[in-house]
């Protein structure tokens, strides 16, 4: 993980994205208090940005917490997602 500071990523920008792209976590400091992370936008981000999609996950996360599970076998996955 890199740690850096604002004036840094603005005079070098392409080399700290070009370092995302490879998998480098990078964290600009912006005075004391304020630190931001870079990533990469990709399908599984633009897929939990979705509020319908939020609202499903809490709802589901709360009915197990609640108990309220189903049970699926492995053998029986392969049957539910018609493979």
């Amino acid at each position: 993980m890199l740690v850096i500071s604002s004036r840094e990523f603005r005079e070098n920008q392409r080399k700290y994205f070009d370092l995302i792209d490879q998998k480098e976590q990078v964290i600009v400091q912006r005075g004391k208090n304020k630190s931001y992370a870079l990533v990469p936008i990709d399908e599984t981000f633009k897929y939990f940005s979705e509020p319908e999609i939020m609202e499903r996950l809490e709802r589901s996360i709360e009915e197990a917490s609640q108990g309220k599970l189903t049970s699926v076998k492995p053998e029986e996955i392969s049957h539910l997602l018609g493979v």
